[in-house]
């Protein structure tokens, strides 16, 4: 069915044929042990169109001893064997690719085209680690003409993948597909908003050849199905993306059995904007940093940095063009989509209410909006406060929505301290038409990555992840499958 099909479809029916709606444990669909469901939102209609299982800790431990029993057979598979089943999947993906979209976009809120792409980033994360599977491999040690010494990498074992509901397809496939190249397997826990397309990914790795049982879903809420996954103790590794106060708990829950973790935990990242800067590039820069995914992105770009001489003139472009901003349903591809849930947009127009009261200028939006063919939906207007304090809620807080903090430098040494003048460490973002300014600036930032003159470069061969209070660990590259291997030692005397 086309793309268009499957939207006709949802506008005339409310939700869409065949989607999955138990865990996929063991290579099949189940039901939740306790029977029960929960539903899932359209954030651009702000309405439930289906259900889904409502997992426990019994149905963790299914999901858990189907990954340990699964383990052996995938780890002692041969690595070319693995990757051609991960490049299968991203074969598979790729013809699927218009279904998976519209799932996508109805779950999480985002634009169809967003969605697009994303779903074009899952096929080439599957791409890249099925070539890199044959990759891993051990080195050799100079122990003298006596001995031989070398090494070899090791799956760790069961791996926990907790998913964000922003990106629920691609975050899933660059932790999944590492896992798998490196021969571990896996027990993933969606968003409880955007559970669907992590269940589809699932039964797409089974048809395109992964053994029964080596990928496992859980669904369900946090507490009650993240909470005892994170905890189990035959979970070797966990990779989880999402907030802060969240990232500490899955961390101490991993530390009493000594599991590994990977923590990526948002930020608040600078975009700076130095005079010299390709003024149409930056403003194209900033919008895009901010306003992709209605801002809920964990690198979003919230800070501009901008140097005084330019400030005027680029709070002037950019508020007109966040003003015509078109706003929509996400399947009616306009340029913003929804928020994610109803909670979260209250969520953020507090703190914009709270910038409001402490006289912050407000250059654009700065109110909620609805989607104009249904008047529905969970929406909020592109939004720009203007001239803000380095100590105030919005610079030092992550919003997670479409709202830019505008913060005004002097020079380069000042745009430096202001970039690195939060407790978060994630991205960064450049603009200067200087190269050796722009390197130097990139070396004294403390982020994880930073981008020069185009904001989100890079792709899966990119190591991506935090310093700071936005975590540790990197995915992405060829780096992330150092989480998912343990290294063995073997040493020998020969003569």
């Amino acid at each position: 069915m086309t793309t268009e099909a499957l939207v006709a479809e949802y506008f005339s029916s409310g939700t869409l044929a065949g989607l999955p709606s138990g865990h996929f444990i063991d290579g099949g669909f189940v039901a939740a042990s306790g029977g029960r469901m929960m539903e899932t939102f359209d954030p651009g209609a702000s309405r439930a169109y289906h259900s889904f299982a409502a997992g426990n800790g019994d149905d963790v431990d299914r999901a858990v001893a189907a990954a340990r029993r699964a383990g052996r057979e995938w780890g002692w598979t041969k690595a070319g064997a693995r990757g051609a089943i991960l490049f299968r999947a991203a074969q598979i993906i790729r013809a699927e690719a218009g279904r998976l979209a519209v799932v996508e976009s109805l779950d999480s809120g985002k634009t169809l085209q967003e969605a697009e792409g994303d779903v074009a980033g899952a096929v080439r994360c599957f791409e890249y680690y099925a070539g890199a599977a044959d990759k891993i491999q051990g080195d050799t040690f100079p122990i003298g003409a006596d001995y031989i010494g070398y090494s070899i990498e090791e799956p760790v074992g069961v791996t926990a993948h907790v998913i964000p509901w922003n990106y629920p397809l691609s975050t899933a496939a660059r932790s999944i597909a590492p896992a798998l190249a490196a021969g571990c397997t896996v027990v993933a826990k969606p968003a409880e908003q955007t559970p669907l397309t992590a269940l589809m990914l699932a039964d797409i790795l089974l048809r395109a050849g992964l053994p029964a049982g080596v990928c496992n879903v859980i669904t369900g809420t946090g507490a009650e199905a993240g909470g005892p996954l994170v905890a189990h103790p035959d979970v070797r590794h966990v990779t989880f993306t999402g907030s802060v106060a969240t990232g500490i708990r899955v961390m101490q829950s991993a530390a009493a059995n000594v599991a590994s973790v990977v923590l990526e935990l948002g930020g608040k990242s600078p975009l700076i904007v130095m005079a010299d800067a390709d003024m149409d590039a930056a403003v194209e820069g900033v919008l895009g940093a901010i306003y992709e995914n209605a801002g809920q992105i964990c690198s979003a770009g919230s800070r501009l940095v901008v140097e005084r001489k330019i400030h005027a003139e680029m709070v002037e472009r950019l508020s007109a063009r966040a003003g015509s901003l078109r706003l929509g349903h996400g399947l009616r591809r306009p340029e913003v989509g929804a928020l994610s849930s109803a909670a979260h947009l209250v969520k953020i127009e507090g703190y914009i209410e709270g910038a409001r009261t402490r006289g912050i200028a407000i250059a654009a939006g700065g109110s909620r909006a609805s989607d104009p063919e249904n008047g529905k939906g969970w929406f909020f207007q592109p939004t720009i406060l203007d001239a803000v304090s380095a100590d105030d809620p919005v610079v030092q807080e992550e919003i997670f929505g479409p709202v830019l903090s505008v913060q005004v430098v002097e020079d380069e040494e000042e745009a430096v301290a202001v970039a690195n003048g939060t407790d978060f460490g994630l991205v960064a973002g450049i603009y200067t038409g200087d190269f050796g300014r722009a390197h130097r600036m990139a070396r004294d930032i403390d982020a994880g990555q930073v981008y020069i003159n185009e904001y989100f470069a890079g792709g899966i061969e990119v190591p991506f992840g935090g310093n700071k209070l936005s975590g540790f660990g990197r995915e992405k590259g060829f780096q992330a499958l150092r989480s998912y291997t343990r290294t063995k030692s073997l040493t020998a005397k020969i003569s």
